[in-house]
């Protein structure tokens, strides 16, 4: 029994740092798509107009992107078990200031400090499992990691989609708190023991620039929706976060004397294409979880949690996927996982392409789980090859700057697909929409512009245009019936067109991540594991 016991801990520590990380990165993104979900409730219960209510999600995305950028930096200073561990527990305190909020401004601060705790935290999970998983094992283990990445959103829609239905709102912040708590105890009794490396100097012109460039980019990019890509305050902010990041890049090249975040990672081929194509496969990801849902919402009619319940398979896929291509990332390098993953994207895309109004929900479903495999191998895939080519002392920073720059892009990319998504609607059918869903937020009723389940198709009209018709003597209903349902059939056909040109585009960008995928190392070229790739990274450093 005493034996076996230092056998069993040593074994035990690298899992328990492993479960440690994957408990706030799962409680940091699952965040993001319950509330996403709440938005029009959040906004009924505070009796907020759409411009104020934006800030619920907007200062949330905000805040991520100012933090981020400089957590390895904190990490490095502080040390990266305190900076990870502060990090969950503003989270956990800032979900309870959430659902107490009495009012929009005490929500909208609370989110603020949701922000800032997931930014410090989200980063650091990986540099963990590099420091205390032997080489040959992290692909495998950034692969169970990788779980929670795909997982959260879409678990996200099911559970806050639930609560939504069972007036229960409130608890889409407080379920943060039990997790966050289990989260901090774990993370304080097993991460290891917390000492910063080194005395490191400050940055402060390049955590200033770095601040403003990606938060004003991520700010403006959560805009583009409402009000479209020529609004001034888009365009500003836009400008704003340009400048800024462009300052930034200067400042990290040719100013600081130690910088914050060492941009010269990308002079690595290897480094540089892996975020590449790993911009493509988060927009990918958050992009299907985008478009899919408005999608079953929008035109099948479905509920939040019914769409979870549809995307669910995708995340299963995924799940099931993503710590097996860990286990190949170890064996055979990432060349052979991201152009056979990103294969069955591209055919995967152009399937989506093709889905129509009345497509069964059944093929969609198998879709989507086709769509699991490609990601699980491709998403988390990139992630390890990013970081197992930057030297060992730099992960954390490395990790900041791929979390930093993904966010940035997946914010961008969404942006871009919801802008060609609404580019075949005309005017009339967007005024038509907005009422549509004003009126169907209001009353509570699900309304889908292609169909509703359990209505006939010549009945599929608005809740509120209904009641309107009722009021009128039957020899003006029936023609304003039918009036009513040429303009929602219109609506119906030009979503669908637009649905086809956001997944085409999704599928050219794919066909050149396979490109670009082939100047990766592995096989059937030499593949020496990410041990060769650390050797040659710290050479070169």
């Amino acid at each position: 029994m005493t034996t076996a016991a230092p056998a069993r801990a040593g074994l035990d520590a690298k899992w328990k740092v492993l479960i440690s990380v994957v408990f706030g990165i799962f409680l940091i993104i699952l965040d993001t798509t319950v509330v996403n979900v709440a938005f029009q409730t959040l906004r009924r219960e505070y009796g907020a107009t759409l411009n104020d209510a934006q800030w619920i999600i907007s200062v949330y995305t905000l805040s991520l992107g100012i933090v981020t950028p400089i957590s390895g930096y904190l990490a490095d200073r502080f040390g990266p078990k305190r900076i990870y561990t502060i990090g969950l527990a503003i989270f956990a305190l800032s979900s309870l200031a959430c659902g107490l909020a009495p009012s929009l401004p005490v929500l909208i601060i609370a989110r603020a400090f949701q922000g800032i705790g997931g930014g410090l935290a989200q980063p650091l999970g990986p540099a963990f499992i590099y420091r205390t998983f032997p080489a040959k094992e992290q692909g495998m283990a950034l692969g169970f990691f990788g779980i929670a990445l795909v997982l959260a959103p879409a678990l996200g829609p099911i559970l806050g989609g639930w609560l939504v239905d069972i007036d229960l709102w409130r608890w889409i912040f407080f379920i943060n708190i039990p997790i966050g708590i289990v989260g901090f105890v774990v993370s304080s009794r097993w991460l290891p023991i917390d000492t910063a490396q080194r005395v490191v100097k400050a940055d402060p012109l390049g955590i200033a620039t770095a601040s403003i460039g990606f938060g004003s980019v991520l700010y403006a990019s959560s805009l583009v929706a409402n009000y479209g890509w020529t609004d001034a305050t888009v365009l500003t902010w836009y400008a704003v976060g340009a400048a800024a990041i462009i300052s930034w890049i200067i400042v990290e090249l040719y100013v600081a004397k130690e910088p914050m975040l060492d941009l010269r990672l990308f002079r690595s081929p290897t480094f540089a294409m892996a975020n590449l194509i790993g911009y493509v496969s988060v927009v990918a990801l958050f992009g299907a979880e985008f478009l899919m849902p408005v999608y079953l919402q929008a035109l099948r009619g479905y509920s939040a949690f019914e769409s979870g319940l549809t995307l669910l398979p995708l995340a299963i896929a995924a799940g099931i996927t993503t710590p097996l291509a860990g286990r190949f990332f170890d064996k055979i390098g990432p060349r052979p996982l991201i152009t056979i993953g990103f294969t069955i994207l591209v055919i995967n895309t152009w399937q989506f392409t093709q889905i129509q109004a009345d497509t069964s929900i059944t093929t969609i479903m198998l879709l989507l789980a086709l769509r699991g495999v490609a990601l699980g191998m491709t998403v988390q895939t990139t992630f390890a090859t990013a970081l197992s080519s930057a030297p060992a002392p730099k992960l954390a920073r490395a990790s900041s700057l791929v979390n930093g720059t993904r966010f940035v892009v997946q914010s961008i990319g969404v942006a871009i697909l919801a802008t060609v998504l609404t580019s075949t609607l005309s005017a009339e059918v967007k005024s038509l929409q907005n009422q549509a869903e004003e009126a169907t937020t209001a009353v509570r009723q699900p309304f889908g512009l292609c169909e509703t389940p359990g209505v006939a198709p010549e009945d599929n009209i608005p809740p509120a245009a209904a009641a309107k018709l009722k009021d009128l003597p039957a020899d003006q209903a029936a023609p304003a019936k039918v009036a009513i349902r040429a303009q929602i059939q219109a609506a119906c056909d030009q979503n669908v067109l637009g649905f086809e040109a956001a997944y085409l585009l999704t599928f050219y960008v794919g066909l050149c991540a396979i490109v670009f995928g082939l100047f990766l190392p592995g096989w059937p070229g030499p593949w020496g594991g990410r041990s060769e790739m650390q050797k040659k990274a710290s050479a070169g450093h």
